[in-house]
Order: C-alpha cells, then sequence, then structure tokens
C-alpha cells in the first residue's frame, strides 16, 4: 500500500512546487490607463507569446509554464467562441472566462498529481475605465478582482508595492509604460534590466476601436514609446544608476564652488600684493632720497615731489626727511 500523506501536506506540496516553477520566469504587469488596458512582460521571443488576444474585447496574459499555459489559452478561445456563437457576443465576458478558468485550474490543482505551474490575467475593456474588468486567477483556481493594476509571477509582491507609487487613475499610455518599467525593474534584484523593444512584449486593449481591440505594439512605434516613458519617468534607469547620477552632480557642483571659492581668495593676495607693490616704491625712493640727502648728492626737485610719500606712508618720508 502507498504511504498514507494527509490531504493538508499534500496540498500544501502542491502549492509549493508551483509556486517555486512560477518564481522561476519573469513577471507580468498589466495595467489601466485612460484609453484602454496595457500589458507588459519580459520576452524576447517573437514566436512565444505571453499576451493574447481571447475574444472581441477580451485578452489573456499569463507567466509560469509556457506549454500549460498555450494549453488554457487554447481552451479559453474554443469557449469564447462556442459560447459566442450558441448565444450571443456580448455574451462572452471577462468574468464569465475567469469563473470558467478557475474551474479548470481548481480541478487540475485536486485531483493531478502535478499541479499547473501557471498564472493568469484575463481583462475586458468596456466603454467607460469604471467598467472595465481585471481578474487574476492562480494556480489553485482562486479568482481575484483587480482594480487598476496587477502584477503576476513570483516576484508579483514586489512589483505591486512599485505600481502602487507610480500608478494614478487617468494616465495616459505613456505613463502607463513608465510605470509598468518601473515595476517590472523591481525583480532585476539590482541589475540592469533590459527595457528595450526588442526584449519586451507590449499589447493594448484599446476602447475606441470597434469590435476585435486587441493591439500589439512592436517596432518604431513601441521604441518611441519607450523613449518618451524614460523621458518622462526616467524609469529606465535603475535607482542606483540614478544615486551615481545625483552624486556625480553633486560632486561637480562642489567642485564649482570650490573654484567659486578659490578665485576671490586669488584675486586678495593680488590685490594686497598691488597694494605693497605700489607701497614698496615709494618707500624705496624715500630711503634712496634721504641717501643722498645724507650723502649730499644732487637732488631733483621733480624726483623729490615725485617720490614724497603720501600721508599714509608718513613714516618712510620722515627718514627721508631726516
Amino acid at each position: 500500500m502507498p504511504f498514507y500523506v494527509s490531504p493538508e501536506q499534500a496540498m500544501k506540496d502542491k502549492a509549493d512546487y508551483a509556486r517555486k516553477g512560477i518564481a522561476r520566469g519573469r513577471s507580468g504587469v498589466v495595467i489601466q490607463y485612460d484609453a484602454g488596458i496595457l500589458f507588459v512582460a519580459p520576452n524576447p521571443s517573437r514566436a512565444l507569446h505571453k499576451i493574447s488576444e481571447i475574444y472581441d474585447r477580451i485578452a489573456f496574459a499569463a507567466v509560469g509554464r509556457y506549454n500549460e499555459y498555450e494549453i488554457l489559452r487554447k481552451a479559453g478561445v474554443r469557449y469564447a467562441d462556442v459560447t459566442g456563437y450558441q448565444y450571443d457576443r456580448q455574451d462572452v465576458t471577462a468574468r464569465g472566462l475567469a469563473n470558467w478558468y478557475a474551474q479548470t485550474l481548481g480541478s487540475i490543482f485536486t485531483d493531478s498529481p502535478k499541479p499547473f505551474e501557471v498564472e493568469i490575467v484575463v481583462a475586458e475593456v468596456a466603454e467607460l475605465p469604471a467598467e472595465d474588468q481585471i481578474y487574476r486567477i492562480t494556480f489553485d483556481g482562486s479568482v481575484n478582482d483587480e482594480h487598476g493594476y496587477v502584477a503576476m509571477g513570483g516576484q508579483a509582491e514586489a512589483i505591486a508595492n512599485v505600481l502602487k507609487e507610480h500608478y494614478s487613475e487617468g494616465m495616459n499610455l505613456t505613463g502607463a509604460i513608465a510605470a509598468a518599467i518601473a515595476g517590472l525593474a523591481a525583480q532585476a534584484n539590482g541589475d540592469r534590466m533590459d527595457t528595450s523593444a526588442g526584449q519586451l512584449e507590449v499589447a493594448v486593449l484599446e476602447r475606441t476601436r470597434d469590435h476585435r481591440t486587441f493591439r500589439r505594439l512592436t517596432g518604431a512605434r513601441l521604441e518611441s514609446l519607450l523613449a518618451e516613458a524614460g523621458a518622462a519617468g526616467g524609469t529606465g534607469q535603475p535607482a542606483a544608476d540614478e544615486q551615481a547620477a545625483d552624486e556625480q552632480a553633486t560632486g561637480e557642483q562642489a567642485t564649482g564652488e570650490q573654484a567659486t571659492g578659490e578665485a576671490p581668495g586669488t584675486a586678495k593676495p593680488s590685490a594686497s600684493g598691488a597694494g605693497s607693490a605700489a607701497g614698496k616704491p615709494a618707500g624705496t625712493d624715500g630711503k634712496t632720497a634721504g641717501t643722498d640727502s645724507k650723502t649730499g648728492g644732487p637732488k631733483s626737485p621733480q624726483s623729490g615731489r615725485a617720490d614724497s610719500p603720501e600721508p599714509g606712508q608718513s613714516e618712510p618720508g620722515g627718514e627721508s626727511a631726516g
């Protein structure tokens, strides 16, 4: 007979196994902005997508094991198509799809010896921002109704803390991309994260488009948005680089202040030197004139007037007169 394991221990082991598998991959971010919903995930591949379209106004994003969430994506597309064909296209909603995913993942987690190592987000864009729907479904079938933004993956908590600081209601697409990149940088563990267009998978659900609202952002369009986001928020640069830049700017400012302080100091000794130089010829000439008077040499009246001491230099003039 097999060894007995309590159901509680079995569920705990399955949950730990699934969490470790999800944590090995990169996390993703879904953010609501003024014109729709934005999806951003690190993905250098152009064939294996983490973000995909499910139905007219519904999109799917996932992290974890690719072959497993690809099975879920295809099953979700079939579920949406059958429901829309049997009833009406408006009857296909993100809420219904999230409930179906929750039942599927919950059954796999309970009955299968190995759970799915996936975490998915189903989002639907509506005509009004207040009616947008974002649902996060975990590996055990739990469903969370999210508002504004959601992070998924092994580093979801750290990313969510950064998104909380950068997110604001009604932000534009550039601000949403800047906030997403700032959040994804939290999983780099201090290393500089590559935020180039070739390393990111970005897609949007645009509120103003008819029927199929899903659109991928690639090429020059994505590069311009990333440049604008980096210029607006400075999030393409890690905090360590920003601190180093601030220290360098402070050092340059201190060097400039030191150079400015040396200039007046240098001018001051030169001024005093000029004053001493101006007094030295008068004193020297006075002594010379006194020497001439002692030796009985001829003394020019013009040179005596020119060399006559000023009122502030009476001491050399006294020597000369004596």
